[in-house]
């Protein structure tokens, strides 16, 4: 109770009159005496993932007391990925800025960050990264999955295939009706390999999460469990002073990165990634982190890469079940929030039973990683795309170029019968990177042109500056660096110039001249978005940087230096 006490010019004031306020809650000095422990309770009536947050807050206080700590909750925002405008990623780091100032203002010894919808997990460790106390992560855990007319379904890949389907006319209004009140079985995160689970995955494998704690669902007594052994193991760390620092080092970002390569991640791991390594000195390699995806092949036959769901790996073992198979890439003397290695942790687990969700790496879902990196002089600063999540036939492609300046543009376009537009052209969507939007928003996944998907087209590329959900398939470039808002060279593609794709070289290429790249910057210079005169989004278009330095706020990253992550090899 003595640290961070508000300055009344009397530090011996200050705490009295702090344990005044908070005895009138029925604490006793024997209780705030004890070492505090914090939980960041991120509960929302807006917020369907973190539905369980009143359980989980329990259990882990449960754990605390059993471990001889007082734990207090404390609420921040919570943001949820559908009730979030314009865009969650948006308030990311709104979010990680409430989390890191909460928990240097509060008078505690650890926290317990309680996160699992998109953002909220990278937003919660940024925060706590910056603010430098003991943390351990405890994610919400995933939704169950539901059914449709025999089939066992789930958010939101298959939210995604069935929209597809509506949109192309093969299923009618009140059959999207029927499955819109299927999809999901339960409160909780996405039950594929979305952001929410790769974030979770991620959490666990480097360490700053408990061995295991990645897939128990939402609604289970195992994720309960993991709760109180979260609280449990939060008084441990306090006592040990066990800060973030020492958790999320080079080796955890590694393997962590091994880890999301290995699921059929999300490509928004990556940007969540360079962001919590920023706030700690580190920059994304991205180069290296190719390297690493073209010996690490994807295993989890979760969707969208594969064909299974959260439940289905948890009961396969979980992460533990993956980190095993990748043993000999991994860097097993990274320590891990329990104090030991993740070697160690590795060592006292059974992967001995039968099970067909983790693979071997004799027998992968996809032979490489799941997502690639590319260049060219339309990506100078790197582009990515999915590729265990695209169509083989289109990841060597060159197409026309049909162009939408934005995404109203596009909006007011996309369907029209007019729009010229063929099954092997190259959709480009301009300015909804991290400036332009801004907020770098999930419309990086483009609709089929509405005249070829009642042709039956499933499939185009389609390349951008924004993001795109990590539920969706298809053949799609995301993250183009710079961004068009900027000035990247995608701010001056048009209609007709051929793009070529080809991920075998890691190639994205604007078949059009140097000079004739500059005459086209020099006629019609882009422009960056107007600079609102006040408040966040003032805040947001002055402060954010671009996808490969993790769309972060400029003055929230490390003061200085310490390398870059991946290692180079």
């Amino acid at each position: 109770m003595t640290r961070g006490l508000p300055n009344y010019g009397d530090p011996g004031f200050s705490l009295f009159l702090r344990k005044a306020f908070i005895k009138g809650a029925g604490y006793t000095d024997d209780a705030l005496d004890r070492t505090v422990v914090g939980i960041v309770n991120t509960g929302s009536g807006f917020n369907p993932c973190h539905g369980n947050m009143p359980q989980l807050i329990e259990a882990v206080k449960r754990g605390v007391m059993l471990a001889g700590g007082l734990p207090v909750d404390f609420p921040t925002i919570s943001l949820h990925e559908s009730f979030s405008n314009p865009t969650s990623m948006y308030l990311r780091n709104l979010m990680s800025m409430d989390t890191e100032e909460m928990i240097k203002a509060l008078p505690l010894d650890a926290v317990v960050l309680i996160g699992g919808c998109d953002k909220t997990v990278p937003a919660q460790l940024m925060g706590a990264a910056s603010a430098g106390i003991p943390a351990i992560q405890l994610v919400t855990g995933s939704m169950l999955t539901g059914g449709h007319r025999g089939e066992r379904v789930g958010a939101c890949t298959d939210c995604r295939a069935f929209w597809g389907l509506y949109r192309g006319n093969e299923i009618d209004d009140a059959e999207i009706s029927e499955v819109n009140s299927n999809l999901v079985g339960s409160v909780g995160t996405c039950s594929v390999m979305g952001t929410a689970s790769t974030m979770a995955g991620i959490a666990e494998a480097m360490g700053i999460a408990l061995p295991g704690s990645a897939t128990p669902p939402a609604v289970t007594a195992d994720r309960m469990r993991i709760a109180e052994q979260t609280g449990t193991r939060a008084v441990g760390i306090a006592r040990e002073r066990l800060t973030v620092d020492k958790i999320l080092t080079e080796s955890s970002f590694e393997n962590a990165l091994r880890v999301l390569l290995a699921l059929g991640g999300s490509t928004n791991g990556i940007v969540h990634l360079a962001a919590v390594a920023g706030r700690l000195g580190f920059d994304l390699d991205l180069d290296t982190f190719d390297q690493l995806g073209r010996e690490t092949p994807v295993l989890v036959n979760l969707k969208p890469a594969g064909t299974d769901y959260m439940e289905d790996l948890h009961r396969a073992g979980g992460i533990p079940m993956l980190l095993d198979r990748l043993r000999d890439l991994l860097d097993l003397d990274a320590l891990t929030i329990t104090g030991r290695t993740l070697g160690e942790e590795l060592d006292a687990i059974d992967t001995s039973f039968d099970q067909e969700v983790v693979r071997p790496r004799e027998n992968p879902i996809y032979p490489a990683g799941s997502i690639a990196v590319l260049r060219g002089n339309l990506a100078p600063a790197g582009a990515i795309i999915k590729q265990a999540a695209a169509t083989a036939e289109l990841l060597e492609h060159t197409g026309r170029a049909v162009v939408f300046e934005n995404s109203a543009d596009m909006a007011t376009r996309i369907d029209s019968d007019d729009l010229d537009v063929r099954a092997d052209d190259v959709l480009v969507l301009k300015n909804i990177g991290p400036t332009g939007a801004p907020g770098m928003p999930e419309a990086g996944y483009i609709p089929i042109p509405k005249k070829l998907a009642r042709q039956g087209v499933k499939d185009m590329v389609r390349i951008s500056d924004g993001r795109m959900s990590g539920t969706a398939r298809g053949t799609i470039v995301l993250h183009v660096s710079p961004e068009s808002a900027v000035g990247g060279p995608l701010a001056y593609v048009r209609d007709g110039d051929t793009i070529r794709l080809s991920v075998a070289d890691r190639v994205l290429a604007l078949e059009v001249s140097d000079d004739e790249l500059t005459r086209r910057a020099e006629d019609q210079p882009a422009t960056r978005p107007e600079t609102p005169a006040r408040g966040y989004r003032k805040l947001f278009v002055d402060e954010v940087t671009q996808a490969e330095h993790g769309a972060d706020f400029r003055f929230l990253q490390a003061e200085s230096k310490r390398g870059s992550v991946p290692r180079t090899r």
